[in-house]
């Protein structure tokens, strides 16, 4: 049996928690989306598993606490070399349940995890560290005032389907680093991933129970929110606001990364040949299955042409077909069938309102697996689905715009605001444009690498999201803010302390003339 049979055989027959699945009722087939082959089965866990996890995890967090930053760092480093060490099962697991490319799992998938828990392991510390404060309040000096940051306590985190570890492990791993125990409830359609790094964590001398994946459907989510103290999201806008519900009527914390549609600027003056190798890879990349992914190109009239068929060129040479193995295939399935249809829809309206497909557009109706080809459409406008709405799949709609001014107003011209991307030699006018253009990174002669820049906030703007993953808001955001005061020099009685006298009045009134009662300086 090989490792990938090995974790396939492992999430068939066990839960999260390494418990047996018997007392699920139903379980769900998982299937990979490049075959239709079904891969596996895991439980469909219920509200009373999700609870028994729960009680599991707050049991086990204090200890995992007490550990501090460099005991639960040392456990970290050790997942970081696991993943290292077994790059070759973690890549056959991720594609085998998402479909992608080999290479889309190693840039995105182990690079990123090799990444992540080393950073946070050397940089928990730094960002959660308590403060001293120095206060301008004069009741107040002499006084030791503290900020520090303490774990939640139990943190969910629901995930995606498009990226397995990144977005799902991935948004783990800060809230580990703070403290927290962590329940984790994998996309139903790739769950394989998560159960294979709940095991990596035991081996890698993570305590039972600080970190467990609950298998199941929608419902398994909504249990979930009933439990913990706080809830990490990514997924659709419209699930995301039932989330962000569901927390606020428990008043608990959450954080929601959410759809996008990223615009792509090309100006005049741009390098054309860098800007169309970006606009194909990031839009084609995990097969357009990326909340930051090129979604729609605006392209300045002058180079419009040019652009476009440097674009329609290098899209003809993608191959795509099932992932085999490095270097078989570029673009590989997709992962989530309605996808399929989305995808196709986005494309057919397009086309029935005047949209021209130079390559692609024709998807094979007898291919076994969710296989769309990589399209490129031109002669568009935001009266097109494939414009406005996150199509999530691999096609490039190609805008041409007479000038700057309107290239900024139609890449605003969207409720989402994740990423966005401007191609332009004049370095000072790209800077220009990106602190115009609606989106909470923005990226001048590059697109979507500020991801990888662990020491970067990534959050929506509008309705694609709250709050934000890396950077100090990260980690941050699994903790809860505690501030200490600290009496260190002291009087009998404070002078504003019973009894009330004229004398103390008037020695009050002149210490808050004297701080506050000198007025703007000019």
């Amino acid at each position: 049996m090989s490792t990938t049979d090995e974790t396939v055989a492992d999430a068939a027959t066990v839960n999260g928690n390494g418990a047996a699945s018997s007392s699920s009722a139903t379980e769900i087939p998982v299937v990979n989306p490049a075959t239709g082959e079904i891969i596996a089965h895991v439980p469909d866990s219920g509200p009373e598993e999700v609870r028994r996890a729960a009680e599991r995890g707050r049991a086990v967090q204090p200890a995992w606490a007490a550990l501090g930053y460099e005991g639960r760092g040392r456990v970290l480093r050790r997942a970081q070399k696991w993943i290292v060490d077994n790059k070759d099962e973690f890549i056959r697991t991720i594609v085998s349940e998402t479909g992608k490319a080999w290479e889309d799992a190693q840039v995105a998938e182990v690079s990123y995890g090799a990444a992540a828990f080393g950073f946070w392991a050397d940089n928990a510390e730094k960002y959660l560290s308590d403060e001293k404060v120095k206060t301008a309040t004069p009741l107040l000096k002499g006084k030791k005032l503290i900020v520090r940051q303490a774990p939640l306590g139990l943190i969910g985190v629901i995930g995606p389907w498009n990226y397995p570890f990144t977005n799902s492990v991935g948004d783990s791993i800060p809230a580990l680093a703070a403290g927290n125990s962590v329940i984790l409830k994998p996309s139903e359609e790739t769950p394989l991933t998560s159960i294979m790094m709940e095991r990596a964590l035991r081996e890698c001398g993570m305590p039972e129970g600080v970190f467990q994946t609950v298998t199941g459907r929608g419902a398994t989510g909504g249990a979930l929110v009933d439990v913990v103290d706080m809830i990490m999201f990514t997924g659709s806008t419209k699930t995301g606001k039932l989330v962000a519900k569901a927390a606020a009527e428990r008043l608990i914390p959450c954080s929601l990364e959410l759809g996008g549609k990223d615009p792509f600027v090309v100006l005049a003056d741009a390098d054309l040949e860098r800007a169309a190798n970006h606009a194909v890879f990031y839009s084609m990349f995990n097969g357009g299955q990326t909340c930051v992914s090129v979604e729609r190109v605006y392209v300045e009239a002058p180079v419009h042409d040019e652009f476009v068929a440097k674009v329609v060129e290098k899209v003809k040479a993608l191959r795509q077909g099932v992932p085999n193995g490095p270097g078989a295939i570029d673009v590989g399935s997709l992962t989530f069938p309605p996808q399929l249809e989305t995808v196709r829809q986005h494309v057919d309206d397009a086309r029935a309102k005047g949209a021209q497909v130079p390559v692609g557009g024709n998807p094979d109706s007898s291919a076994k697996g969710l296989f769309y080809p990589p399209t490129v459409l031109t002669n568009v406008d935001h009266t097109m689905e494939a414009m406005t709405e996150e199509t999530f799949g691999p096609t490039l709609p190609i805008m041409k715009v007479a000038d700057v001014e309107e290239a900024i107003e139609k890449a605003n011209d969207s409720p989402y605001g994740l990423m966005a991307t401007v191609f332009t030699k004049d370095l000072e006018k790209g800077e220009q444009v990106a602190r115009r253009l609606e989106a909470g990174m923005v990226h001048v002669n590059d697109a979507l690498m500020g991801y990888t820049a662990l020491e970067l906030p990534m959050g929506g703007w509008k309705t694609s999201g709250i709050g934000s993953r890396h950077g100090a808001g990260g980690i941050r955001k699994y903790t809860k803010t505690q501030s200490i005061v600290i009496s260190r020099f002291n009087l009998k009685k404070d002078p504003h302390e019973y009894p009330y006298t004229g004398r103390n009045y008037k020695l009050i009134g002149r210490i808050v003339k004297f701080f506050y009662g000198r007025g703007a300086r000019d």
